[in-house]
């Protein structure tokens, strides 16, 4: 079932693409047993009860208790940009598509502050932060359109799935609208479907109803991983699949974003990140399908400034 390499993959018809994701998807079904889509409903829609901090144990979507969570869902569909697979049309307005992005661990409270004005004076879709920053990312983007994204698991995703569930609802707890979770690599790799299903859906659930993007380290696989994640993250109900933490090996290719799209349709995002610097780059990922960037060159890319001109302080390793 392998994908032996670009020739190969250059070989294969998109009806043949279709039906090797439905294989797959399938044999990852059978992995998972028969229990498999009722467990995923169980935990998607049991009472949220495993923050035991928060003295909740059965209101589980309660909108009193959760404003944020009910704000995010209301601000999250309007920042979308489409790019169905095939259209090749760029949206106009191209800064509605980034996460302006800053996860370095040097990172300082005016680094953060910069961010969260760069964002609201070109309109990007959010600001996309350490989870320690999403307080004062809040704070600093009160009143604008602009939303809050945290990651989660960050940048290894060798966390166990409860302590990225944690994660995850703190991070909506203090004003995060939408989440990006890295994958469990090691468990893919060893072809534990299971615990790789289990952690996309409790962070899935732990988040509800911020939108959870999936960072499948695209660089670290080979196309059936890919193929494999993108369809767990698809029936485990993450919102998006991302390429790239901008920690590990590549970035974004056009090659990954059209592969993703192609497997998980019209039905879920595509955010391309890592290396993604100039407009040209930006295009070119949203022509290949993403209707999300990552990008720390956010302001060159909608400007048309060139790169080396970007301020070095967001270049680089760790603001994609």
């Amino acid at each position: 079932m392998a994908l032996a390499g670009t020739r190969r993959e250059n070989l294969l018809s998109s009806d043949d693409l279709n039906r090797l994701v439905e294989i797959i998807a399938e044999r990852v079904r059978e992995r998972l047993g028969d229990a498999a889509p009722s467990r995923l409903a169980t935990i998607r829609d049991v009472p949220c009860d495993d923050d035991k901090s928060c003295d909740c144990s059965s209101c589980g979507m309660c909108v009193i208790r959760r404003p944020w969570s009910v704000r995010a869902i209301e601000q999250a569909g309007a920042q979308r940009v489409a790019a169905p697979p095939g259209t090749g049309a760029v949206a106009p307005d191209l800064a509605k598509m980034i996460d302006h992005t800053l996860l370095k661990p040097e990172t300082t409270a005016d680094d953060v502050r910069r961010l969260c004005d760069e964002a609201k004076r070109h309109n990007f879709a959010s600001v996309c932060v350490n989870s320690t920053w999403v307080p004062m990312a809040k704070s600093a983007l009160r009143g604008s359109p602009v939303m809050v994204c945290a990651v989660v698991g960050f940048p290894l995703g060798a966390m166990t799935p409860t302590a990225k569930a944690y994660e995850a609802r703190e991070a909506v707890r203090q004003g995060a609208q939408e989440i990006d979770m890295v994958i469990n690599l090691g468990a893919l790799k060893s072809r534990d479907y299971e615990t790789v299903f289990e952690d996309i859906c409790r962070v899935v659930k732990a988040a509800h109803p911020a939108k959870v993007k999936v960072i499948l380290e695209t660089g670290a696989l080979d196309n059936e991983e890919k193929i494999i994640a993108c369809s767990l993250s698809k029936l485990a109900g993450a919102h998006f699949v991302k390429t790239s933490t901008g920690f590990g090996p590549g970035g974004a290719t056009v090659e990954d974003v059209t592969l993703m799209r192609k497997i998980v349709g019209s039905d879920m995002g595509v955010k391309a990140s890592g290396g993604v610097r100039t407009r040209e780059d930006a295009e070119r990922m949203a022509q290949a399908g993403a209707n999300r960037i990552g990008a720390s060159a956010s302001v060159a890319i909608v400007t048309g400034t060139d790169k080396k001109d970007a301020p070095k302080k967001f270049a680089g390793r760790g603001g994609y």
